[in-house]
């Protein structure tokens, strides 16, 4: 190719290209055959002279349709950069040239709606409006392009255009993963999401609607608001549509329902058995949220934390409130004997040593395993210095206290013991864990023996 040409193309000299073809006249017809990946076309386009591709498309009308090797035409460039001249000039030539597929089947519409040109959108939407039914090889359209890079004035055009043009079903489109585009919406957390009205009940390939996405995967701040705008819209979970529909006609489970079959009509035979209460608020992967079962788990973690730090301070029995120096016991009014003590000790301590003992140390087991509980779901989190530091002071409050009430006696086994513990607890959960699981294996290997013997007998 003659770079004249291009030195043409990039300045926008109309004169010059004039000039060239005054000497070649084939020059256009001819670059063709050439192997550059550059063309003229492109370069003007890419530069906006509008004049200049002009010239050429009145010259060679057909090279607004070639597509170069990067997957991209003259009406691609112009869209992706916004020249809304440039665009409008290629459609003169050809109005389905919004429509014209690229690299991974882009179209020249799919560029302006992820760059946001609603200008462009608009132009190409009134030349060809089946272009807004196009998609990718990702199976997306103009408008989820729009909803995936945050392009808030191309979706409310868009969602505008669509209902004017009655065109609905276009909402309810699904890419690849089988979301639409309210899954989209709700999945980055954006506000605006059912105020462009798309239908807030349609179910993706899981069997969730909206709502499901919403509340099985929370985000950040902003899930409630968007919440509350999805349930003012008429938002409902899938198991609830389901059983609206159940009443009028015969519904097949989603998959998400049949991994999932929760109990909705409980008779008084049901309540009785409970056992469908009892399975629908276990905890199932896929139907509950990872966030919330941390929360949650968390949350009892701490009151069990709570509880078992309490009774150290508190035991069984209270503390006594004077001290008795005396070697001889005293008999008190009810006619029991009152032992030597100090005060601040333990009363159980005082009357039955290895009762205390047996109390501090599984109240010592409870109080380790939560706080080793804690340990791991606060794992990652910003403040970890700080927060072990917390944990290992509240660990010497605890160990102080039950040794300081402990009987003279048990001190030293009980301190030891809740010294001891506390490091323990992760290989000791290790062990319990694989032993549980051998048991388990042990008996239900011993259960099929057991069937395949009375099955031959």
């Amino acid at each position: 190719m003659d770079t004249r040409l291009l030195e043409a193309a990039q300045t926008g000299n109309i004169q010059y290209l004039n000039q060239l073809l005054a000497e070649n006249p084939y020059m256009l017809h001819t670059m063709a055959l050439a192997s550059e990946q550059i063309k003229p076309l492109d370069i003007a386009s890419t530069a906006g002279h509008v004049e200049f591709v002009k010239e050429i498309i009145r010259l060679r009308p057909d090279l607004a349709r070639e597509v170069n090797q990067d997957g991209f035409s003259p009406m691609h460039i112009a869209s992706a950069i916004g020249n809304l001249e440039i665009v409008r000039e290629l459609l003169k030539v050809e109005p389905k040239l919004s429509r014209l597929e690229g690299r991974n089947r882009w179209t020249p519409l799919h560029y302006a709606a992820s760059r946001g040109k609603v200008d462009i959108i608009r132009e190409m939407l009134s030349a060809c409006p089946e272009s807004i039914g196009d998609v990718n090889v990702q199976k997306e359209s103009a408008l989820h392009l729009a909803v995936k890079n945050s392009q808030f004035e191309e979706i409310n055009f868009i969602v505008k255009w669509i209902r004017e043009m009655k065109k609905e079903v276009i909402l309810d489109m699904k890419d690849e993963l089988g979301n639409s585009v309210v899954e989209w919406l709700i999945g980055n957390n954006i506000g605006a999401s059912a105020s462009i009205g798309v239908v807030v009940n349609a179910v993706n390939k899981s069997g969730l609607t909206a709502l499901d996405v919403l509340l099985i995967f929370p985000s950040e701040a902003g899930d409630r608001e968007i919440e509350e705008i999805l349930k003012t819209a008429g938002a409902r979970r899938a198991r609830d549509i389901n059983i609206l529909t159940n009443n009028t006609t015969t519904v097949t489970p989603t998959p998400f329902e049949r991994d999932n079959q929760i109990p909705t009509n409980f008779s008084s035979h049901d309540c009785d058995d409970d056992h469908g209460l009892v399975k629908y608020f276990k905890f199932k992967r896929g139907r509950d949220s990872p966030s919330d079962a941390r929360t949650a788990l968390l949350v009892i973690a701490v009151l069990v934390t709570t509880a078992t730090f309490q009774a150290s301070l508190n035991p069984p029995g209270g503390v006594w409130q004077d001290s008795s120096s005396t070697t001889t016991t005293t008999t008190a009014l009810n006619g029991t004997q009152t032992p030597v003590h100090l005060a601040g000790r333990s009363i159980l301590g005082s009357y039955s040593s290895v009762t205390y003992l047996f109390a501090m140390i599984f109240n010592t087991i409870g109080f380790s395993v939560s706080l080793y509980v804690i340990s791991i779901l606060i794992g990652n989190f910003p403040f970890q210095l700080e927060f072990q530091v917390c944990i290992t002071a509240l660990y010497v409050t605890y160990n102080t206290s039950i040794t300081f009430m402990a009987p003279d006696n048990m001190k030293v086994a009980l301190t030891a013991f809740s010294s001891a513990l506390p490091p323990a607890v992760p290989l000791l959960a290790s062990l319990f864990r694989a032993l549980i699981n051998t048991v388990i294996g042990l008996f239900t290997h011993l259960k099929h023996r057991l069937s395949l013997f009375c099955h031959t007998n």
